[in-house]
């Protein structure tokens, strides 16, 4: 059978546009892996080099630029003129090696490695004697309840006006809430707070679509606020969340809640309020619910800084207290999920992960509901956002509105 003149044609366009457009599709570190494996030649190795150049940065590659990471695929490459040997990557702990492959005959080097979910590591390039370029590296699965999915009601946020607060006077701050698309007025809503919530808005509401719609957690509305600025752009972060005091509970009562309250209604039982930060903004979310127990009842703290920051002019007024003052203290009707890793910060402020640890014991001691997950991360959100939905889930189980204990 013949083929027309002008089907041939288009035909013969399309086989010829395929490798372009191949060439334009995004490098991801899988993709580097198959490319790789492929072992290319000539013109074919060129084209992958450039590729390469193109999603790691010309410039960043004569330094050893810093990975691609999916998931837990990570690819790394580097420049380097006149090798000896092919570079390799290695960890600071000897446990890790990959071996970079060369990229035809450029002086492209590039491998990819495919690691275990949780894998944390402090890596660096080395070429001969010369070692350059590294950082941290933690690497997870994306939890499916994370992925927005087809059918599932979508809530809005919502950028709120710039916030001047009275109880932190003069601070200034952004802030946002998200709206389920389940939220009626006549049934008044859950609440939960995220401090630094510039960040957790981006990647909090598809979690929070996912377990309402699945009724793992109740109806909640979502509060990101960001740590207050004043006129002269001095950040108030520290004072504000690294405090034991009750100034931030007020502030959140006083002036935050009745301000979301002007949109929808919420209800004002402590079972019904969580409240959740990284870093400062966890030891802040705990302090809340210490200090005001019968407002909120639920802590979701990751990689919490439950150490001497706020040393004050005794040099002894810091959140390391806290281990010592739960034990001291009859229990409060509060329920703590506590995230750490064993690389976090240990530093003259103290050990991030002890004193988690001795967070996670001293409520164990005095009988409080709670869980600890450690993983091998560093000072980072990135292992609290992998296990966000199973937090959620663990922290708003067995939900009772008005019920005197989370």
């Amino acid at each position: 059978m013949r083929v027309p003149l002008f089907a041939a044609a288009v035909a013969a366009l399309v086989v010829c546009a395929q490798p372009a457009r191949a060439q334009e599709e995004a490098l991801t570190p899988r993709a580097l892996d198959a490319a790789l494996q492929a072992r290319p030649e000539g013109a074919a190795a060129e084209a992958l080099a450039n590729r390469i150049r193109a999603a790691f940065g010309r410039d960043n590659l004569s330094k050893g630029a810093q990975p691609k990471v999916d998931e837990t695929v990570v690819a790394w490459a580097v420049e380097a003129p006149g090798a000896a040997a092919a570079p390799r990557i290695a960890s600071e702990d000897g446990r890790f090696r990959l071996t970079l492959t060369r990229v035809g005959a450029s002086d492209l080097y590039a491998g990819v490695a495919w690691l275990e979910d949780g894998d944390a590591m402090r890596w660096r390039y080395e070429a001969g004697e010369r070692q350059f370029g590294g950082g941290q590296l933690e690497v997870y699965k994306v939890h499916p309840d994370s992925k927005e999915k087809s059918g599932v009601p979508k809530g809005t946020v919502k950028q709120m006006p710039t916030f001047k607060s009275k109880v932190f006077d003069g601070t200034t701050r952004d802030w946002w809430i998200y709206i389920p698309s389940q939220y009626t007025p006549e049934k008044p809503a859950c609440v939960m707070v995220f401090q630094d919530g510039g960040g957790p808005k981006g990647y909090v509401p598809t979690v929070f679509d996912n377990l309402i719609a699945s009724g793992e957690m109740p109806v909640t509305v979502g509060i990101f606020i960001n740590p207050g600025r004043f006129a002269d752009g001095r950040a108030n972060r520290s004072f504000e969340y690294d405090t034991l005091s009750d100034r931030y509970a007020r502030f959140l009562l006083e002036e935050i809640l009745p301000e979301v309250e002007k949109d929808v209604k919420l209800r004002h039982d402590a079972a019904s309020r969580a409240i959740s930060g990284s870093s400062s903004g966890g030891i802040c979310a705990f302090t809340v619910a210490w200090e005001r127990p019968n407002e909120f009842s639920r802590v979701l703290s990751w990689v919490g800084s439950f150490t001497n920051i706020a040393s004050g002019e005794s040099r002894r007024e810091g959140g390391h207290n806290y281990p010592a003052l739960i034990r001291k203290t009859p229990r409060k009707p509060i329920r703590v999920f506590l995230q750490d890793g064993e690389n976090d910060l240990d530093n003259p402020h103290g050990s991030w992960p002890l004193a988690n640890i001795g967070m996670a014991r001293s409520l164990a001691f005095t009988g409080y509901d709670h869980k600890l997950v450690m993983g091998k991360g560093f000072h980072s959100g990135r292992h609290g956002q992998a296990i966000l939905p199973d937090s959620l889930r663990w922290l708003w189980r067995g939900y009772r509105p008005g019920s005197s204990e989370p």
